[in-house]
């Protein structure tokens, strides 16, 4: 199949703009914790959902994908209000027949900072440049607007504190092959597509060194910090911090240990943002081949410190065993589940096996907590699956669920919610794919209440549409 599925999930995390007055001998300001922005696409103050189906089929064109958007509601995603968006959505730029996996990135971003979230696309074909959907009291319309990218990489930040978002762009404006870079574009952007600046970075580490983006506020200066990572054909390299800053992202940075992605949250409560990482090593072939292992590197004023933690499925209170093909940190998503002001982790486990089913797929919720209590550990770690009581559906053999997780608060009562995807999930074809939601409580995530979206549920098409491949939000 034509098509390329982007690996990394890139979590987005927007901190509060704080102004800073710091004169010589006075205090120094508390940290500012990374806050997430809410997505909401119509501005009605719930939020909403943008599913990814890169490989569903439109107007008999197979692979050419769409996006399903599910706006929210005061008792979270409401499967009676939704949308599909494909190349053949009128205002949506490009030809069904010329593009595939339409969907195969979800970038939501208020990018023209008029209070409605918009959403960047990315899919692969001839002519198929990323697309901006604009958000409206309607919900996302297409008004021709594309960014001068091809299928490029993005993440979604405020790096320079100002209250606007920003994105970063896997690219470099150069014909060199041998140099790739980032460049930063701020906002806010015209409806045309055009930033307020731009700046470029070279990584040198060439055409294909650049992978992924994680972004969020790691330093606590109100300020988001990028963290990009690099690899080349099987090889992983090491990932790399680079600091935002009132005028500019720093063009120097600090080298982390190999990863393929990560999330940002607090997960120790004292108000740095800290870094989440999938970490396989060095050789990243096939990523999924791996048992898993997930690296916290705790913030800090100057970003990721040398207090570090590894966890896998073989740390003491994490459900299941280290095993071969379990894909442990697949997807990450951080988020206060309990609302006790400490990060939870969600953590994608898509080849876990159950029973003599492989690759049906789980998720583990790891708790944060202080820094006196260790932060984030294995402790009361719980496991979920289609086997848990309470949550739909049956436990099969490829289901691959937890291919990709959300944390966020989708009833609005100051706890994140999770969402889940089965992108494998067979329901009238194979692979059409579903995604369940599960409510946060003071006792943790709570299964009374989970439901499901999937393209039956929504009148969307089905066959081997590979629905919840990622969910933006």
């Amino acid at each position: 199949m034509r098509r390329k599925i982007i690996v990394a999930v890139a979590a987005a995390a927007l901190a509060t703009p704080l102004a800073l007055s710091v004169t010589a001998g006075s205090a120094a300001a508390a940290p500012v914790p990374p806050r997430t922005p809410v997505v909401d696409f119509n501005r009605d103050g719930h939020a909403d959902l943008a599913v990814a189906a890169p490989s569903g089929a439109v107007d008999g064109s197979a692979d050419a994908g769409y996006v399903s958007v599910v706006y929210g509601s005061a008792t979270g995603p409401d499967a009676t209000h939704h949308q599909l968006i494909s190349r053949a959505t009128p205002g949506v730029p490009g030809d069904v027949t010329d593009t595939y996996a339409f969907g195969a990135q979800v970038v939501p971003a208020d990018l023209d900072a008029d209070g409605y979230t918009d959403l960047v696309v990315t899919s692969g074909g001839d002519g198929a440049d990323d697309t901006v959907l604009w958000g409206s009291k309607d919900g996302l319309t297409g008004k021709d607007t594309v960014l001068p990218y091809h299928y490029a990489d993005y993440a979604a930040g405020d790096f320079n504190g100002d209250g606007k978002r920003d994105l970063v762009v896997g690219d470099y404006p150069t014909d060199d092959p041998d140099i790739s870079g980032l460049t930063v574009l701020r906002g806010p952007f015209t409806r045309d597509g055009k930033p307020a600046a731009k700046q470029s970075i070279s990584t040198g580490d060439g055409p294909s060194g650049l992978r992924s983006f994680i972004t969020g506020d790691l330093t606590g200066d109100g300020i988001d910090d990028i963290v990009s990572t690099h690899g080349f054909e099987e090889m992983q390299h090491e990932a790399r911090f680079w600091k935002g800053g009132k005028t500019a992202v720093s063009t120097s940075y600090k080298k982390l240990t190999t990863a393929i992605s990560g999330t940002v949250g607090d997960f120790d409560g004292d108000g740095y943002g800290d870094l989440a990482m999938r970490d396989i090593g060095s050789v990243s072939e096939v990523p999924d081949s791996s048992p898993g292992s997930i690296q916290i590197q705790y913030g800090s004023a100057t970003g990721p410190s040398t207090r570090k933690k590894v966890i896998t499925q073989a740390t003491e209170g994490v459900p299941g065993a280290s095993e071969a093909d379990d894909a442990f940190g697949a997807s990450l998503a951080a988020g206060d589940v309990n609302g006790d002001g400490k990060a939870d982790l969600a953590v994608g486990v898509p080849g876990e096996a159950l029973g003599t089913s492989t690759g049906t797929g789980a998720v583990v919720l790891l708790k944060g907590a202080s820094k006196a209590a260790g932060g984030l550990t294995g402790k009361g770690a719980v496991a979920y699956n289609q086997s848990t009581p309470g949550v739909p559906g049956a436990s099969e053999t490829g289901d691959d669920f937890g291919r990709s997780v959300l944390l966020a608060d989708l009833v609005k009562d100051g706890k994140a919610d999770l969402a889940v995807a089965a992108p494998k999930e067979d329901g009238t074809y194979e692979d059409s794919g579903a995604v369940w939601t599960l409510r946060g409580s003071a006792g943790g995530l709570t299964t009374t209440g989970a439901a499901t979206l999937s393209p039956d549920k929504l009148g969307q098409p089905e066959k081997g549409a590979l629905f919840g491949y990622r969910i933006g939000h």
